[in-house]
């Protein structure tokens, strides 16, 4: 264990050493500059200012309300956790160790579902985007399942060699992407103030609030700006074992980036608010839109947005790195823990990175991405994969905030009860996600389709997951 006053059975201490040993093959990249910026560009969703702007002005209490009962929470157990357990594998190796070695494969199959689904979501976003920087030109590409084939097999394309090189590069496409999103952010966010100074806006009061009405869809954005919005600090302890300085580091980074990211979720949603009616909210591309109309009465200024919106684009593809890169690490360590064939395990000669995983996680994305755009408009096809995304994702923080509760029984001392209380707090508003995310928050087709298509999705893939794993034990043991 990472902390000398904590003890641990000889198992357990067995078990991390030799993921150590195994990490010590791979090369640590990762400073805290490095990991702060990816926690900014990772957790700051483009999309979240455009569902939070759907609840009016009592966004800023729903916003106080999930910082309360989820983010801090979130941090609280997350700097925990990596402290006692600074391994390779992130989540994975926290369930395995404070729970069994089948829960942890649980939480890696869904955490890998989790980024395939939200990184095939990248083609569409940067389809939809290059519409908006074209202009009325350029409307008919949002819809244009061609179009959006294309950039889907570009964005894998693209993730596959950066994922391939290593985080020697792909630490500097996030770390580019944590800048862009703190320059687009501003912009965001200083936009109303400059248009009520030059009196394209009448007013502006970007903490104005209202009482906020409770019923099934709020509850629902509650749920999505909680868990959905706010949570991420674990995904870089994923690569833990490529960080230097791992317990130490991955907590400060925690703590640098999120008072920052929780103003600019607020702020960031008064934006759209100030320009964009409630019922015309784009929730595929919000920051897009709110830039095409605040900057169109600027005249030369209107330059701005065909600029901005390209840094969009490759701030989506910044977040997409991320997730594919860490994702292609999970089947490497399940690899290494005999649940996965050795297959998994190869690194590139060069690079030491997980080469045939990176691989095989690609042609997933790429085939799911693809699949979505069936029978279904983009808005829908995006719904789709952001809730059935968000609940894998959702999945694994139920477990991880479980593990200070019910796990961890062969350390000592026991968790403590302030510990407790954060991972409680942070379960319920995660069960919360989870119960609502089988419902739209847009027009669709038909609720109860979309809502069987969800079900259906989460239940068979974990039925296939659980298969797996027991395959697996049984070919270890035999």
């Amino acid at each position: 264990m990472a902390e000398s006053d904590v003890a641990a059975s000889p198992d357990l201490l067995a078990s991390e050493q030799q993921v150590e040993r195994r990490s010590e093959s791979l090369h640590k990249e990762l400073g805290l500059r490095d990991l702060a910026l990816t926690q900014i560009l990772f957790i700051v969703g483009l999309s979240w200012v455009g569902a939070a702007a759907k609840l009016g002005p009592s966004h800023v209490v729903f916003w106080l309300l999930a910082i309360a009962f989820f983010y801090v929470p979130s941090a609280i157990v997350v700097i925990y956790l990596n402290r006692l357990m600074p391994l390779e594998g992130g989540l994975y190796q926290w369930a395995k160790l404070g729970f069994t070695e089948a829960m942890g494969f649980m939480v890696a199959w869904n955490l890998w579902l989790f980024a395939m689904t939200n990184t095939s979501e990248a083609g569409l976003q940067l389809a939809t985007n290059v519409a908006y920087a074209l202009g009325p030109r350029g409307a008919w590409i949002a819809d244009n399942k061609p179009a959006i084939t294309i950039a889907s097999v570009l964005v894998v394309v693209l993730l596959v060699y950066v994922s391939t090189v290593g985080l020697s590069v792909g630490k500097w496409v996030h770390n580019g992407g944590g800048a862009i999103m703190l320059a687009v952010f501003a912009a965001l966010i200083l936009l109303p103030f400059v248009s009520v100074a030059r009196g394209t806006i009448s007013h502006y009061e970007p903490l104005k609030t209202a009482v906020p009405v409770v019923s099934l869809f709020s509850l629902n954005i509650l749920g999505k700006l909680g868990f959905g919005a706010l949570g991420g600090f674990e995904y870089v302890a994923i690569l833990a074992g490529e960080c230097r300085s791992p317990a130490r580091t991955i907590g400060r980074s925690v703590l640098i980036a999120a008072p920052a990211i929780a103003l600019m979720f607020i702020f960031g949603t008064s934006a759209v608010l100030a320009f964009i009616p409630l019922d015309r909210i784009d929730l595929i591309a919000p920051i897009p839109q709110v830039l095409s109309v605040g900057f169109a009465p600027f005249g030369i200024a209107a330059l701005i947005v065909p600029i901005a919106l390209v840094l969009l684009m490759l701030l989506r593809i910044s977040q997409a790195s991320v997730q594919f890169t860490a994702m292609s690490r999970l089947p490497m360590v399940a690899g290494w823990d005999n649940l996965l064939p050795q297959w998994f395990t190869k690194l590139h000669p060069r690079y030491k990175t997980p080469v045939n995983s990176i691989l095989l996680v690609g042609s997933i994305t790429l085939a799911l991405g693809l699949l979505s755009l069936i029978g279904v408009g983009n808005q829908e096809a995006f719904q789709l994969l952001f809730n059935a995304g968000g609940i894998f994702y959702a999945l694994t923080y139920v477990v991880m905030f479980a593990i200070p509760l019910f796990g961890l029984r062969d350390v000592t001392p026991r968790p403590p009860w302030w510990l407790k209380i954060a991972a409680a707090s942070g379960l319920l508003m995660t069960v919360l996600y989870v119960s609502l995310s089988v419902f739209p928050i847009i027009d669709v087709t038909s609720t109860s389709s979309f809502t069987a298509k969800v079900t259906t999705l989460i239940v068979l893939t974990n039925v296939v997951g659980v298969a797996i794993f027991v395959l697996g034990k049984r070919s270890r043991v035999a």
